[in-house]
């Protein structure tokens, strides 16, 4: 099974103490947000440069939260996923959205909640976006091997969601109001 981290619901905190790889990354996160065209074109980058730093991530993907469902947004990977709208509350993608929390699974193959996309996939970590302490995201990442994420990587990734929050493109609920 998968395991929930942290404890409330709201803004991720600042990490005092991360793998220097991590922080650098954090730094390179920033700027390629800073330097890019809009908000969707940020969000890519940021896809994309997780995946090419850390080759534990060997999918990384964006969902956001539209109405009850998450929605894929950026990714990049060897392949797209067929799970391009989750209801909430469903696979390991939904329950993070549901509780609110970190998931990380080491085995995916033992955790009856996760939603088959890729042979090749062992492992995953789906760390929430939020936005005034709700839900509105989330970063979704699958690695090829067990085991592949760790504390370290749900800190670094609840930083970078902090970051991703104020990029979350308007939703249909968004447009009504």
């Amino acid at each position: 099974m998968g395991r929930a981290l942290g404890g409330t619901s709201v803004s991720h905190p600042v990490i005092e103490e991360r793998p220097a790889a991590h922080g650098d990354a954090l730094n390179v996160v920033r700027a390629a947000i800073a330097e890019a065209a809009g908000p969707g074109a940020a969000v890519q980058r940021v896809v994309d440069l997780l995946h090419d730093r850390f080759p534990p991530y060997d999918w990384v993907g964006i969902y956001w939260v539209d109405g009850s469902d998450l929605v894929l947004g950026p990714w990049t990977g060897p392949e797209a996923t067929d799970h391009t709208r989750i209801p909430i509350g469903t696979g390991v993608c939904g329950a993070a959205a549901a509780s609110g929390q970190t998931e990380i699974v080491a085995d995916v193959e033992a955790d009856p909640r996760y939603l088959a996309c890729f042979a090749s996939t062992k492992s995953e970590i789906v760390v929430p976006i939020f936005d005034g302490g709700a839900v509105i995201g989330e970063i979704d990442v699958d690695g090829s091997d067990l085991g592949a994420f760790d504390d370290a990587d749900a800190r670094f990734l609840e930083e970078v969601a902090a970051l991703l929050a104020p990029l979350r493109p308007r939703t249909s609920a968004d447009r009504r109001s």
